[in-house]
Parts: structure tokens; C-alpha cells; sequence
């Protein structure tokens, strides 16, 4: 793909190789030149934070301070801390490498400062095209959303992501993928928006498999990364559904893995959600591969050949927690294609729970 520049809803998107270097320009471009990098917990954000701090370096701009503290569903307690930080010296933007979880953590700094906010991802989240905001606190999480949330540029740079795990790639993947399933059936859905999605969804499903069987996949690695960038608008354009409420759910309140949750999920909420969305499932069907007119099986093996466990309790959740979880699915309405039944949510968190293929 050529190193190009998109709008979307004013906000600055640019892909390409080698764009990362581009930061100073775009730093300036917003009249800042005092940066905040923040970078996930361990060795990798460590890593991602000396990079941009020599880009920026080199580009004789101010010395960046760098802050390693971002971890899953932005904990607001780590926000306070990571606020006091940047309160005590004089930063005037922030730029935030990584997955979700330092978007995340970068939204949060940035609605509550009113800062201009620099995204490079490393993952296929999309979160990084939303005004959406997920935090957590005292074990519930909650999402709002706000036009000040969503980041003010965007950086796709694919030499970033070549050293990603396959199965972070698979996991992130997917995650996005829900992302644009969601918006189809969304209450404010476009024909605009379910275009994209679908597009998003059929180059994710085709690009995530060949990551798995060629890990070095250049040309299948750009393609996720334009794949999550088409989910990421379809997200930060329509309401959110049951998928991800049950997400938020189990996230915020088990402190289960955001992506892998999300992966898990994926299938069965579809499956719930079937008997309700008849055109959408046969627009599913239609460009997933291995899918035999069938949207569900179409989802099943696609998570199939990503090779990742598709087993809620492999990742902490006990069964003991499967009512807990039902009941707080269940005290919180969204806008669902199809009503929220008790015994239905509870036997779609049971399924996966135990890792069974999602069914109707």
C-alpha cells in the first residue's frame, strides 16, 4: 500500500511503511512540540518508547518523557497516576504506541486534559478511530462516548506490527472484526457504514489465516491493518450491541483479556443474534471464507484456523462465575436486534465458557 492520508470525520489517518518517521511533522502539525509517549507495561512498550523518543531526537525536537504504565480495560486508577505525571511537567500532546489498552489509557489523558492525542498502533484493535472510551472501577467497566475522545491522528506503520505474535495478530484480528459485525446490525446503521464493515470483515478473514501460516507475511499484514482500520470507522459510527456489552461485562468485572474475550465471544453473540438478522447473516455468509451460506460456521472456522483457544475458563473464568456474569449482562440494556432472554445469555456465556463451537 502506498504511504497515503484519509479523512475520516476530520480525523488524520496515514498508512505506509516507514511512516512512523512522519511523527514530528504531525506533532508540529498540531502546534505542539512537548510530547507525552505513552507505552504498555514491559518489555515491548519499553522498546516502542526509546523508538519514537529517538524519531523525535533526531527531528531535534524537545525530549519526550516516556510512560510505560498502560494496562487492559483502563483502570481509572492508573489514569489518576498516570495524570499526576503529566500534570507535573509541561507536555502539550500525547502519543500513545501500542494495542488497545494505551489507546485507551491515551483517551482517557487526553478527554480529561484536552490534549491533542497521536495514535500508533501496533495491534488491529480500532480503537484508535473511536470516541469511545471503556474505563474500569471497582470492577464494572463502563464505556461513553464523546466526539473529544477520538484521537486526532492516526499512524498505521506495518513495520510496526511484523513482530506481533501470530496469535496476538489472530486475537486483535478478531476483535476487530466484531467491531464491524456489530455495526451491521446496529439501530443507526448505513448502507455507508455496512459497505465498509463488510469490506473490513472479508479482508481481516482473509488476511488473518495467511498471518498464521506465514508469520512474515508483509502484503497479509497490511492488509489486517487496512482490514482494522475499516472496522475501527464502522465502530466509531454506529451503536455497540450485545457482543460487545457482553465483553465489557466479563472484562471489567472477571478481568479477562480484552481481545482474546472478544474472539471468544464473537461467534455465539452471532449466533444469539441470528434469528433476528436474517439479511445480515446472509451478507455474513457471503464473504467469509469456508462459511457454505452459513454465517456461524463461516465464524467457527475462522477461529478455528486462527489456532486460539475459544474457552472463556482457560483464561481465569470459573463456572461459578457464569450467573454472576448473566445477571450483570442482563441489568444492563443495549439496543439488540434480538431481546435479551435470561436463559438465552446465560446458555451463550456457558458456551463460551467451555469452548464449544457457537450454535443457534
Amino acid at each position: 500500500m502506498d504511504t497515503s492520508a484519509f479523512d475520516v470525520d476530520s480525523n488524520k489517518v496515514l498508512f505506509g511503511s516507514k511512516s512512523v518517521t512522519k511523527l514530528p511533522d504531525e506533532i508540529k502539525r498540531l502546534d505542539s512540540s512537548s510530547p507525552l509517549i505513552l507505552t504498555s507495561k514491559g518489555k515491548n512498550g519499553i522498546v516502542h518508547g526509546e523508538m519514537l523518543s529517538k524519531i523525535l531526537t533526531d527531528a531535534s525536537m524537545s525530549p519526550a518523557a516516556i510512560l510505560n504504565v498502560a494496562v487492559m480495560h483502563t483502570p481509572k486508577t492508573v489514569t489518576e497516576e498516570a495524570l499526576k505525571h503529566l500534570k507535573a511537567r509541561g507536555f502539550d500532546c500525547i502519543v500513545s504506541i501500542g494495542g488497545g489498552s494505551v489507546v485507551g489509557l491515551g483517551k482517557a489523558l487526553s478527554i480529561r486534559t484536552g490534549l491533542k492525542h497521536i495514535c500508533i498502533p501496533t495491534t488491529y484493535s480500532g480503537s484508535e478511530l473511536t470516541p469511545i472510551l471503556g474505563e474500569t472501577e471497582n470492577g464494572r467497566k463502563v464505556t461513553r462516548t464523546d466526539p473529544k475522545i477520538q484521537p486526532d491522528f492516526v499512524i498505521y506503520d506495518v513495520d510496526l506490527t511484523m513482530s506481533l505474535p501470530v496469535a496476538t495478530c489472530s486475537y486483535s484480528g478478531v476483535n476487530a472484526i466484531a467491531h464491524a459485525v456489530e455495526s451491521l446490525y446496529a439501530v443507526n446503521t448505513t448502507p455507508t457504514i455496512s459497505k465498509l464493515a463488510l469490506e473490513g470483515i472479508k479482508e481481516l478473514a482473509e488476511a488473518l489465516p495467511a498471518i498464521v501460516q506465514h508469520p512474515d507475511d508483509r502484503a497479509a499484514r497490511e492488509k489486517a491493518q487496512h482490514g482494522a482500520w475499516l472496522c475501527g470507522v464502522c465502530l466509531g459510527s454506529s451503536a455497540m450491541a450485545l457482543h460487545h456489552k457482553l465483553c465489557h461485562t466479563l472484562g471489567g468485572s472477571f478481568n479477562l483479556p480484552h481481545a482474546e474475550t472478544h474472539t471468544i465471544i464473537l461467534p455465539h453473540a452471532v449466533a444469539y443474534n441470528a434469528p433476528a438478522i436474517p439479511e445480515t447473516m446472509e451478507k455474513l455468509a457471503s464473504i467469509l471464507p469456508d462459511s457454505k451460506a452459513d454465517a456461524i460456521q463461516g465464524l467457527n472456522s475462522l477461529v478455528e484456523k486462527l489456532k486460539v483457544s475459544r474457552a472463556l475458563k482457560e483464561f481465569g473464568m470459573q463456572a461459578e462465575d457464569i450467573d454472576k456474569a448473566t445477571d450483570i449482562a442482563m441489568s444492563m440494556q443495549y439496543a439488540n436486534p434480538r431481546a435479551m432472554e435470561r436463559d438465552g445469555i446465560r446458555e451463550l456465556i456457558r458456551r463460551a465458557w467451555a469452548g464449544e463451537p457457537a450454535r443457534i
